[in-house]
């Protein structure tokens, strides 16, 4: 029988849960209230957002590259909108078990890949060995890594932490005041309970990512898959926390203003159901299951928070799971849309391969790396007929900055109403464009000359002299090619002020503040 905090969930809101019903957000959109929404039915499909239904009469686009992964900007529009899937690096895996203490893994389990500009190095931490233990490695080109032998934990090792463990996150918090706590580790570990599946998240904190508080904090009973992320948008560590119904994978949610709050949720209802997969996620041909969503991982990219939906397909007899990561996207931190069921970065489904087995993502989702998005995922190989796990490693894909998806074609698109305070338009595009700006009657109030290119931050010529405060539309008109976003900007630089996710090279911290003009 199943440990009794999997039980069905209260309707008060859960004690010492802020409640932040009515607020509005950065985008327009107002949350609702009581936050946050209860009795999220799990066996329906995925509802539409209520602020694509209903979005705000005007949309406030300061913060962040403008993205098209959803109508919630298109007000009309002829073009056709593509989605558009990662490619696997030609040295994967880039990170493999070859120290005595790793054995066979070397494996990313959410764990955290990061740009960290005080150091200006990429950095890992990853699973590794049969005790599970938390390691390190760090990179000055994200490819080739380096693991330090460090004296903290076991001397001439790049152990961290160790100890039992399921999944962990380390967070690099570029937003928090106390420099003592720069990164944040929470690891799910099992419970002191005689209740079956029973874990618990302990939350660790370090200045530099090596030497840890030695007592954590504890929360309440958890799944053992359970992860943490960062909303920079509402200021909240969101806990991605596996509670299940029975057998099946969902996702639960709570949130804390302070990681060091201890957080703890005291009925068994708790925390509220949140997320879960549904009848569009494809099912397997060789083993007809229902998905289930096995994990969550967001962070916030640009205007979005980027979801990393880690997809269960079943347990076959003769492999170890065909786990992959798929998108998804939300504009206000608890909604979201996954437009394309596709996997964005799948199993090979031939055994011995990095990544034939259990792809998962990586704590961070993903870094900048000059026009590309680089994203970090587990895999493991497998052994032929047995669902042993085999090898784990950690490999990597990529994908055109803003790629997620595009507007293509030979038209136009007309934003919905939007208000800005910049003055420079800049787009990612590839083709030729031309844009208008309109006023509410739709009368043209600014027309810019024809640009083209194949560049993830272009500029174009248009005088929003006077415009910025008032709400005015955008026009674009494409020819031949593909728009993946658009933006104004404060200056020439292009600096988008949106979040740069995990970052990377030439970023200083957690937003874009020096843009990528060329």
């Amino acid at each position: 029988m199943r440990c009794a905090v999997f039980a069905v969930l209260v309707a008060a809101a859960p004690q010492g849960m802020p409640d932040r019903g009515g607020e509005v957000l950065y985008n327009g959109i107002r949350l609702p209230s009581p936050w946050p929404p209860r009795d999220a039915d799990l066996l329906k499909d995925l509802p539409t957002p209520h602020s694509l239904v209903s979005p705000p009469e005007v949309i406030p686009i300061d913060l962040g590259r403008q993205l098209f992964v959803d109508d919630f900007l298109v007000a009309e529009t002829t073009l056709r909108r593509t989605y558009h899937l990662a490619k696997y690096h030609p040295a994967n895996p880039v990170l493999k078990p070859d120290r005595p203490w790793e054995g066979e893994m070397a494996m990313a389990f959410s764990d955290g890949a990061w740009w960290d500009p005080k150091d200006k190095l990429f950095k890992i931490w990853y699973m590794a060995g049969p005790e599970r233990a938390t390691c390190t490695a760090t990179s000055e080109d994200g490819l080739r890594w380096n693991k330090p032998a460090l004296d903290s934990v076991k001397p001439g090792t790049n152990i961290v932490h160790t100890g039992h463990r399921d999944s962990s996150t380390v967070w690099l918090d570029q937003e928090g005041k106390d420099p003592s706590r720069r990164f944040k580790m929470f690891r799910s570990v099992p419970a002191a309970s005689p209740l079956r599946h029973s874990w618990i998240l302990e939350t660790y904190f370090s200045a530099d990512g090596l030497r840890w508080t030695a007592e954590p904090l504890l929360t309440g009973f958890i799944g053992d898959r359970t992860t943490v992320f960062w909303n920079p948008f509402r200021k909240v560590w969101v806990y991605s926390i596996r509670l299940g119904l029975g057998d099946t994978r969902q996702r639960r949610y709570w949130e804390m203003t302070e990681a060091a709050a201890g957080p703890q949720w005291s009925s068994l209802g708790e925390p509220p159901l949140w997320v879960g997969s549904d009848s569009l996620d494809p099912v397997r041909k060789d083993l007809k299951v229902r998905c289930q969503l096995y994990n969550l991982d967001a962070i916030a990219y640009e205007s979005i928070l980027l979801g990393l939906f880690t997809i269960w397909r079943g347990q076959p007899a003769d492999r170890h799971k065909p786990n992959e990561v798929c998108l998804g996207y939300s504009r206000d931190g608890w909604s979201w849309t996954r437009p394309d069921r596709r996997a964005f970065c799948p199993v090979s489904d031939r055994q011995g391969d990095w990544n034939a087995n259990n792809v998962q993502s990586v704590a961070g989702g993903c870094l900048i790396v000059g026009d590309e998005l680089w994203f970090y995922v587990s895999g493991r190989a497998g052994v032929p007929g047995s669902s042993a796990a085999g090898v784990c490693t950690t490999g990597l894909a990529t994908l055109r900055r803003d790629g997620f998806a595009s507007m293509d074609g030979d038209g136009t698109l007309t934003t919905r109403p939007v208000r800005f305070s910049g003055k420079r338009l800049f787009v990612n595009l590839q083709g030729e464009l031309r844009a208008d700006v309109l006023n509410e009657r739709g009368e043209v109030l600014a027309r810019s000359e024809t640009v083209a290119g194949d560049r993830t931050s272009l500029g174009v010529p248009l005088d929003l002299a006077g415009l910025a405060g008032k709400p005015v539309r955008f026009r674009f008109h494409l020819k031949g090619g593909k728009l993946y976003s658009f933006w104004v900007a404060a200056d020439d630089s292009g600096a988008s002020r949106g979040y740069v996710a995990a970052g990377g090279p030439g970023f200083t911290g957690p937003t874009d503040t020096v843009g990528r003009s060329r």
